[in-house]
């Protein structure tokens, strides 16, 4: 398995939610995804019920992966952030640790210059977290995580 593949647990999704929380309310964004770089909603805070969330973030994951290639074609490795703006709403993209990928959509409420400011902070917790996800016994590995769950641990999640 890639190393976009990982488990998100309990500790890292409240982490995240804590963070996409404030980050809604101090940048006066309407919503904000965070997704992994297979296209695979991790989770979402604020108005997000007027979106497709699957189609958002697989069209994001691949908006992000098209301009990977364009970053490779001027010698860069990557373009971490990615902005577009509309006639209502505008959406900024984030790279994360080059494992996930932070999308804000906001309007007139709120500015670019505002976004970008609350994002870098946003960004460098998140990376904070994604960067402990690997600690306390190879949890960056998908294949070890499963290899630890237990019969009873697979029947917890089903309940």
């Amino acid at each position: 398995m890639t190393k976009e593949n990982f488990i998100l647990r309990e500790k890292e999704f409240l982490a995240f939610q804590g963070i996409l929380k404030r980050l809604v309310a101090e940048s006066f964004a309407k919503a904000v995804f965070l997704i992994d770089k297979n296209g695979s909603l991790l989770t979402s805070v604020g108005e997000t019920a007027d979106y497709d969330a699957t189609s958002l973030a697989s069209l994001a994951a691949g908006n992000i992966a098209a301009t990977g290639g364009l970053a490779g074609l001027i010698g860069e490795r990557e373009f971490a952030v990615l902005f577009h703006e509309g006639e209502k709403d505008s959406m900024h993209l984030s790279l994360i640790e080059n494992r996930i990928i932070l999308i804000v959509i906001f309007d007139d409420r709120s500015s670019v210059g505002l976004v970008r400011l609350r994002v870098r902070k946003a960004t460098e917790e998140m990376g904070a977290v994604v960067r402990g996800m690997g600690s306390g016994g190879g949890g960056d590995d998908v294949l070890d995580t499963i290899e630890e769950l237990t019969d009873s641990d697979i029947e917890n999640l089903f309940k």
